[in-house]
């Protein structure tokens, strides 16, 4: 028979146990207390770009569709040689 090993990190044991709260609970307030928490940090993960950001991601995106990219141990040589 064959052992399969599940690991549960630390981040997946509080949100089993935060499901199975919520899913056993009867209190609504409680319940749009959480709704509300998750709602309010919705807009945290969104990142706002300045317009100078945007273009050099637009730079970069054409530089890696025109394949003009060049490794981080190349990089890193040219940077030596530059600063040295």
């Amino acid at each position: 028979m064959r052992k399969i090993y599940i690991v549960i990190t630390a981040l997946d044991s509080i949100k089993n146990s935060l499901i199975d709260q919520i899913l056993v609970t009867k209190n609504e307030k409680l319940l749009k207390a959480i709704s509300n928490i998750f709602e309010s940090t919705e807009n945290e993960d969104i990142m706002h770009l300045s317009s100078e950001q945007i273009e050099m991601l637009t730079f970069s995106e054409n530089d890696i569709e025109s394949k003009k990219i060049i490794s981080e141990e190349k990089l890193m040589k040219s940077d030596r040689k530059w600063l040295f």
